[in-house]
């Protein structure tokens, strides 16, 4: 896991190096154990390093083949890279480091594009040719690593995190009204390629783009899994579905054990992240390194679930970690959470996933984690609506459950320069979901929330708080061959037992019954899920600094309203209406937008 960062330049000109090595050196937290920068011609690439696999300098960045002519900047891992690297041996290639990083190089100069279809994990990639100067960028399947691009006539600059790509400089940091509409809207979720900001993009996921010597750029995505029931699946059982899930889930985190360092695991202590470790425990890992989370109880609100975790912890004899934050002041650690964050998200999980990876960094450098598990096999409460509608009804029963506000809740919020025109939001929605490939009303939404809502949120939650103390989280439960396998999955199997009942059964099998039956669970942080004291001063600050009243989003009386009642709007969701506002425009403070 590493940060990434590159120029190509359309005018003729040099790459601007100084300004790469600006991008990457933004970046020294992703990868705090080396660095460096390569240019020839019209193109640089920077990068920061953790070392994870291969802990020599061979396998340092950015990865220069002379043989192959190709230099390039890879963040994240590759776990089929043993068998990869076998393979490519067998054709004729040979090696200079033990890493996975040389892997992917030499997979790119054996099977050109089509390289990214061999590649099993978690990865964002920028490859550049020696002799033609074409230049490849590639984003994993499920959007698990980032990447970020700033284009003009004269430049294309690209990095892993959005300040990098501000410290290049040169960037249009004017709010895109369409992206604004998508994050008061949709639970502050920017779809690809938009971000806040109208100079900056990020590639989507599951996508390749090349940028031709001639000046031509071409795009692709090679994959997009089919949410419909596979014709050599229709006979299957029940138990047919829970052994082919349970088989391909223990396959995941076998794979995401590959490293030179030891893995741990963030163990919260629901349902998803206690099956890894029960799964590794069942493989023969002795003495895992786990770890759990939780807060001083504020106003009668629990603040951790800490029984769950220590039975799974006993259960399976882990070397367990309770890490237990007072109800301090969590200005500081919010200000910092909201620094670590490329793009603005609403959730207040970042602040636990900020404080639990500031320790758990301390003690192992990469941890697996349960994230995905909802999206994928049916976790969440609009789900069981959709199954009792029609295919073309979806749009309307999804948008109730999950939209913060409609365009006329919109027009309430922002002053009308702010306004895009249309309600973008909805409008993305009804076309995600109306796209061939989803079976039932319920399989459309599991898909856009697998390709959607899931990278924009919780995956990039976890990426960037991670990040942000060197710590490599990996995912399981987005391990693509088990998601094209959950895709196919009937959606009944997974709505049983109030959500994710065919996990749920394989849990039967290996843990203990009390942490399946149990209310789902979240990472709890009393003092921020109600607004008072010094987090509404700090809310209140920033909705009154002098660059908020210059930007002029919002309406003076709609802020002024939220501000006389923090806690009186709340979305669908149960998410703070005030929150939302004022911590875009922490963000956006935050990080120098003016």
């Amino acid at each position: 896991m590493c940060g990434l960062a590159g120029e190509i330049r359309r005018d003729g000109s040099r790459a601007d190096v100084a300004a790469v090595e600006r991008m990457a050196a933004t970046m020294h937290d992703r990868g705090p154990d080396g660095g460096g920068v390569w240019a020839q011609g019209p193109v640089a690439l920077g990068h920061q390093r953790l070392k994870i696999i291969d802990l020599s300098a061979a396998s340092g960045q950015p990865l220069v083949d002379p043989a192959a002519g190709l230099a390039g900047v890879f963040n994240g891992c590759v776990y089929n890279y043993r068998e990869l690297r076998a393979e490519l041996q067998a054709r004729g290639h040979t090696f200079f480091s033990s890493g996975d990083t040389e892997v992917v190089l030499k997979a790119y100069a054996e099977w050109r594009d089509d390289f990214v279809d061999h590649l099993v994990g978690m990865f964002a990639v920028a490859i550049v040719e020696r002799d033609t100067g074409r230049l490849v960028l590639a984003r994993d399947r499920l959007g698990i690593k980032p990447l970020y691009l700033a284009e003009t006539p004269d430049r294309v600059r690209f990095a892993s995190t959005l300040p990098a790509i501000l410290a290049g400089g040169g960037v249009d940091t004017t709010i895109d009204p369409v992206a604004l509409a998508h994050y008061l809207s949709f639970h502050s979720i920017v779809p690809p390629p938009r971000t806040i900001l109208r100079g900056v993009a990020k590639l989507p996921p599951a996508t390749i783009r090349a940028y031709e010597p001639d000046g031509r750029v071409t795009e692709r995505v090679y994959w997009d899994p089919s949410f419909t029931r596979h014709p050599d699946r229709l006979d299957w059982s029940e138990r047919d579905w829970q052994d082919a899930l349970h088989e391909s889930l223990t396959t995941a985190v076998r794979r995401r054990m590959v490293a030179d360092v030891p893995v741990g695991v963030l163990l919260s202590g629901g349902l998803d992240s206690s099956l890894v470790v029960a799964l590794l425990a069942e493989q023969g890992q002795r003495g895992l390194a786990t770890f759990s989370i939780g807060f001083e109880a504020v106003g009668g609100r629990e603040g951790d679930e800490f029984r769950y975790s220590d039975l799974v912890a006993k259960t399976f004899d882990t070397d367990h970690h309770q890490i237990r934050i007072a109800a301090n002041d969590l200005v500081p650690p919010l200000e910092a959470a909201v620094a670590a964050m490329s793009e603005p998200m609403v959730s207040h999980d970042c602040v636990a996933f900020y404080l639990l990876s500031e320790t758990v960094s301390r003690h192992v450098k990469v941890v697996q984690s349960g994230q995905g598990a909802d999206e994928i096999l049916g976790g969440y409460h609009w789900y069981p609506p959709l199954a009792r509608i029609d295919r073309d009804a979806a749009l309307d029963t999804y948008a109730k459950a999950f939209f913060d506000r409609d365009a006329a809740g919109l027009a309430r919020v922002l002053n009308p320069a702010w306004l895009a025109d249309g309600d973008p939001a909805r409008e993305f929605v009804a076309a995600h979901l109306a796209r061939a490939g989803a079976s039932t009303a319920v399989d459309a939404g599991l898909r856009i929330d697998t390709q959607i809502m899931l990278t924009d949120d919780p995956v990039k939650r976890v990426d960037n708080m991670t990040m942000a103390h060197g710590l490599e989280a990996r995912v399981p439960f987005l391990d693509h061959e088990f998601v094209e396998l959950a895709a196919t999955c009937p959606p009944e199997l997974k709505l049983a037992q109030d959500g994710k009942g065919v996990l749920k059964e394989i849990g039967r099998r290996v843990l203990p019954w009390e942490v399946i039956d149990r209310p789902k669970g979240y990472f709890p942080v009393p003092g921020l899920t109600h607004l008072e004291g010094k987090v509404l001063d700090r809310v209140r600050d920033a909705l009154h600094a002098p660059e908020a009243r210059r930007r002029d989003l919002y309406r003076a009386d709609y802020v002024d309203a939220l501000l006389t009642d923090p806690n009186a709007e709340l979305t669908p969701l149960n998410g703070n209406k005030l929150w939302q506002l004022g911590l875009l425009e922490m963000w956006l403070q935050s990080h120098g937008i003016d």
